[in-house]
């Protein structure tokens, strides 16, 4: 259903969560490539994957704990590539998969592991699924023990992270 010329995003049932991934599901009437257009889009203007509330936060929180809090600028390009930098983030792929597109971004902040954030845009007859999720891949003890308490945050900026990018998409 479209409204005012915004395009419909339902929520679907969430991913998939477990103890190291949190994710979230929703749809549009838009086509994957326009999605994929403004998700993934690069150069000036304000993008999802870098002044999302959570992502500043998490970058002040970083700095206060002496980390880079990187402010790496967003790349010039329409679009993101394998090998960009923006806010604190690495892109370690973006691009066109068989049923649509996807980008996977890895955080460059202090963390007792990995994290990861993998956005994926399908095609489907009336218009994508744009999925989200965030996995923390714990390193030694003290990333197990982190791991446990981080639930609660993990979801919380999943869940803020997707309004985010789904306000991105209602705007085009």
């Amino acid at each position: 259903m479209v409204s005012m010329g915004r395009p419909s995003l339902s929520p679907r049932p969430p991913l998939p969560r477990s103890l190291r991934t949190s994710g979230r599901r929703s749809t549009s009437v838009r086509s994957a490539d326009e999605a994929w257009a403004v998700l993934a889009g690069a150069g000036h203007g304000r993008h999802w994957y870098v002044d999302a509330a959570p992502f500043v936060v998490r970058g002040a929180l970083d700095r206060l704990a002496l980390g880079g809090g990187r402010r790496w600028p967003v790349a010039d390009g329409p679009l993101l590539r394998a090998g960009d930098r923006a806010g604190f983030w690495r892109v370690l792929a973006a691009g066109t998969t068989a049923t649509g597109h996807r980008l996977v971004l890895e955080a460059a902040v202090r963390a007792p592991g990995r994290v990861v954030l993998e956005l994926r845009v399908d095609r489907h007859p009336a218009g994508c699924t744009v999925d989200l999720a965030i996995t923390f891949e714990p390193d030694g003890l003290l990333g197990a023990a982190y791991l446990l308490t981080d639930v609660p945050a993990r979801e919380a900026v999943v869940e803020l992270t997707h309004r985010r990018l789904l306000a991105d998409l209602r705007r085009v």
